[in-house]
């Protein structure tokens, strides 16, 4: 991550990293019911191909997943280094992930980035994966829980936007 601690607060205490997270999730938080609406969903992309051209289809995805997309993207929250979270954590399959995600504390949300990362990264070479995420439900599980955790912690009484 290169979120960094702006030394008003001990680095990586929960204070830290409410600090860190907070300004970023809200970039991605408008999406939130989006991503819970459309989880099981189907129909976030389709193939397009022409019969008239000579030509190898691909993905046509709806704006709201590329906004959701786009909007991860403008965040701190990617890192590269997603596969060092999967290996560490053991997980290697969607049903992983969402376990993980379940039982998932504070501690944890650099790890809880690590997942959002391996959705919105990997979705960049490889067009199924978006959609992917949002049909098994891990990218709205993530989100969610991100801004749980952060809400809990940030000791904020608001509702979450879901």
């Amino acid at each position: 991550m290169s979120m960094e601690n702006d030394n008003n607060v001990n680095e990586n205490s929960v204070e830290d990293i409410v600090s860190r997270y907070r300004p970023q999730l809200e970039k991605i938080l408008p999406y939130l019911r989006w991503l819970k609406d459309n989880a099981s969903n189907v129909d976030v992309s389709h193939s397009y191909s022409s019969n008239d051209l000579k030509s190898i289809p691909f993905p046509v995805y709806d704006a709201n997943l590329l906004a959701f997309v786009k909007a991860c993207q403008t965040t701190e929250l990617l890192d590269r280094n997603y596969v060092y979270v999967y290996s560490r954590n053991h997980l290697n399959s969607p049903k992983d992930e969402l376990m993980f995600i379940q039982d998932a504390q504070i501690t944890d949300i650099d790890d809880l980035a690590g997942i959002l990362s391996k959705y919105i990264l990997s979705g960049m070479t490889k067009g199924s994966v978006w959609s992917e995420g949002v049909r098994n439900g891990v990218l709205y599980k993530v989100v969610e829980k991100m801004d749980e955790l952060v809400r809990f912690w940030g000791h904020e009484d608001s509702k979450p936007l879901a």
